[in-house]
């Protein structure tokens, strides 16, 4: 990631959000990467292997979920305290379209934050040399809870 620019976050709120996506193993299992930290924004990428794909060669429906619902939590997590930790709530995610391409784009973005829950939009787009196209589209709620730096990061 490159250094803040306006459409990015704060260095320190990057550096945050990173390290804690570096703790999560699912996100290191599926071999996913934090690609952009914005306020109220977040982009996960996952590229298209075997390893996350269905019988049919899409990627997985389960790993389209999950990096949609980590881009959720760390775009709430961008706007709340630097000793918050962030929960997922619920989330409902409607499959638009298989999930094909060379990699996913999934975006989190904030449409409330607040004290105790933030509400934030949910999409994912297949990637590929044929263009961008919306696969995945949800909402989810998250709940702010109190933390430490040092275990500040998103569960689910």
């Amino acid at each position: 990631m490159s250094d803040q620019t306006p459409e990015q976050a704060s260095r320190e709120v990057i550096d945050r959000v990173q390290g804690s996506f570096d703790r999560q193993g699912l996100m290191r299992l599926l071999g996913a990467q934090l690609t952009h930290v914005a306020p109220g924004r977040v982009q996960v990428t996952l590229s298209h292997r075997d390893e996350v794909t269905q019988q049919h060669g899409y990627i997985h429906a389960g790993a389209t979920s999950a990096i949609a619902d980590t881009a959720g939590g760390y775009a709430a997590l961008t706007l709340m305290p630097p000793t918050s930790e962030v929960l997922t709530v619920e989330y409902k995610l409607n499959l638009v379209a298989p999930a094909a391409g060379d990699h996913l784009e999934a975006i989190g973005t904030v449409l409330k934050s607040g004290r105790t829950l933030s509400i934030c939009r949910l999409e994912v787009f297949a990637v590929s040399d044929d263009g961008r196209k919306l696969v995945a589209a949800g909402q989810q709620t998250l709940i702010g809870v109190p933390g430490t730096p040092s275990t500040t990061g998103v569960s689910s």
